[in-house]
Parts: C-alpha cells; structure tokens; sequence
C-alpha cells in the first residue's frame, strides 16, 4: 500500500532552489522555458486544495510583470548592450553632466531589447520557482520542522512567506462576495473597497497568531553557560560566512579551487552552530515530518538540475546563455535540457494531494 503522507515541506523548497539554481545559470529562453514548464507541471498535478496553495498564479503575473518593466527599461532609459540594428528612435531628453551614463530616450536597438528579454525571462523563472514551492509546501509544516536555535527567525520567515498567499486568498474572497452582491470588483472603485477589508484580515490573523503562540509558550528558553552560549555565536557566524564565502567561489570561476572546502567546512560548523543553539529552545513535535526516500529523491531532483546546469555552462556557456551582439538564434543543447527534464521527479514520487469526500446529499 502506497504511503499517503504528504512530502516533507523543506524538499518541496529544496527541489525548487536547484530549479532556481539552474535557471541562474542560463540565459538561453528554451531552458527558462523548459524549467518554468517542469516547475509549472509538478505544481499541477502535486498542489494540494489549501489557501496557502494558491499563490502560484499570483508569482506568475508577478513575472509577466517584472518581463515588461524590464523592457520598458530597456527601451526608455537604454540598454547596457549598444547594437547596430535600430529599431526605432525616441525623443532624447538633455540630462546634466552628474547624470552621464543615464540616457532618456534615444535610440532602441534590437540587441539592446533582446538583452533585456533574456535579463527578464531569467528573473521571472526564478520567481515562478519560488512560487512553486509556496504552492508546494505547508508553511506551518516548514515550521514546525526547523531545528530550535532558528525557530524565533522560522516563524517571521514562514509569516513572510504565508503573506502572499493569504494576501490572494483574501483578495479573491473578497472579490467574488462582491460580485455576488453585484458590486464592483475591478478598477479603482473595486480596489479601493477591497484593500481595506484584506488589511483588517490581515491585522486579526496577526492578533490570533500571536495569541496562539503566547498560549502554546513561544520564546521559553533554558539556561545555558556562557561558554556554550559564545561557542555557539561562533560556530553560527563562521558557517555562514564559510556558506556565503564558498557559494560565491563555486558559482564564480575563478573559485573553483577554494569554493567547495570553504563551503562544505562552512555548512559544518553552521550545522554544529544550531546543534548546540538547539539546547536554549527545547521543543517537542506531534508527528513529525520523516526525511523518507520521496524527499530525497524530490530534493535530489533539483539539486542534480543546478549542478547539471552549472557544469553546463561552465563548460559551454556560449550555448546556455547566446549571443545577442550579434544576435544569434538560441539553440536547445540536448543534455540540458534532460537535465532539466530531471527536474520532474517529484511528480512520480511524491504522494498525490489529498482529495475532500464530498457527503452523500
């Protein structure tokens, strides 16, 4: 019998940072595309029926949005990328001497246009990314999996994160009772009569939250020595800095002999940080999360694209990120894009969401 138990949350954000990883490293549309649809299609046949969960279309027209500003950039304040093929020519407005490097207006070259579409299509990957794992994984479930030293910080992250998608909730609540009544739901009017509602939502979720977590005993520590109490500040600080200093070594070229022992050296002492931090906020959980097979593999699954992928342009950037000086046409490289097509594991491991029994009328 096939276990049913939901996939663990920290996998389901695992799985889409090595999505987001790998469209880092591309700038070629055909691998964004392809990424943004394995993404998509996980989130279609593996998103669950919760409030939390609908947050996924909302980051993509945040991405249409991000694509168009970063065009209208492009063509009215200029482009980094001066071409030869003019598109067309505006009205250049005059800047002072302090302002030099800045245009308005001008000239809007084609190289300079699709620079930017592949600047945007890249942003935009990431953010449909990170939409995925908010409509992949339980915030509250997330939390209650975070080791002790980090959950003060887990929940103002898991409330960062839950905003968005109780934001849509409320916003599309509110605007459907407003229908039904016959009112006006878009434009100005609409906005204006819906924005106050979600805020007062917002604010009573806020309070409820707080009461909920006053009440269960939040914030109760224990008394440590000052020793551990220093040892552990230590431990914390050096990792993270080994993991920030490491993660730019490996991503860069000119770290690749240094980037991944000062990384994995920084990942240890920052793990032996939240050990220790661990003993100040003992806490006890009611059915936990279980790192089992499905996680591993969905987790495994984009951490196998990002490396893939970076392997890929480290030996053949001119394919993951083509040319636009003079443009060239992007090519569909075949190992990666099987790479990416890797990224679609979760959908066959990971358990189906559960669907609501509807009573017999």
């Amino acid at each position: 019998m096939r276990d049913g138990r939901p996939l663990h949350p920290g996998a389901w954000w695992l799985w889409a940072l090595g999505l987001g990883v790998a469209a880092s490293r591309t700038t070629n549309p055909l691998l964004l595309g392809l990424l943004v649809a394995v993404s998509g299609y996980v989130v279609a046949v593996r998103r669950p029926d919760a409030p939390w969960a609908r947050s996924y279309g909302a980051f993509v027209k945040l991405a249409l949005v991000v694509i168009a500003v970063r065009l209208a950039f492009a063509v009215f304040l200029g482009s980094p990328v001066q071409g030869t093929t003019v598109l067309l020519r505006l009205p250049e407005l005059p800047l002072p001497d302090w302002a030099q490097g800045v245009r308005l207006g001008g000239r809007v070259t084609a190289e300079g246009v699709v620079f930017a579409l592949y600047d945007a299509l890249r942003m935009a990957a990431l953010l449909i990314c990170v939409g995925a794992a908010n409509a992949l994984a339980n915030p509250s479930r997330l939390l209650k999996s975070l080791p002790g030293a980090l959950y003060e910080a887990g929940v103002a992250v898991v409330v960062a994160l839950t905003f968005a998608p109780n934001l849509v909730a409320d916003v599309q609540r509110l605007r459907a009772a407003r229908r039904l009544r016959g009112r006006p739901d878009r434009g100005l009017r609409g906005l204006l009569h819906v924005g106050l509602p979600v805020l007062e939502g917002a604010l009573e979720r806020s309070v409820a939250l707080a009461a909920a977590m006053d009440s269960r005993g939040y914030g109760r520590t224990v008394r440590v020595t000052a020793a551990v109490r220093r040892t552990t500040a230590a431990l914390t600080v050096t990792g993270l800095l080994g993991v920030c200093a490491g993660t730019y070594g490996v991503l860069t070229a000119g770290g690749g002999t240094y980037g991944l022992p000062v990384l994995l050296a920084g990942v240890v002492a920052a793990l032996a940080g939240l050990v220790l931090g661990g003993r100040r906020t003992p806490r006890t959980r009611y059915r936990p999360d279980r790192w089992d097979v499905r996680a591993l593999l969905a987790a495994g699954s984009g951490a196998g694209v990002a490396a893939l992928l970076v392997l890929a342009a480290s030996r053949d950037p001119a394919v993951l990120n083509p040319g636009v000086v003079p443009i060239v046409a992007p090519e569909l490289p075949l190992w990666p894009a099987a790479a990416c097509l890797l990224g679609l594991l979760p959908a066959f491991v990971s358990p189906p969401p559960a669907v609501k029994s509807e009573e017999p009328s």
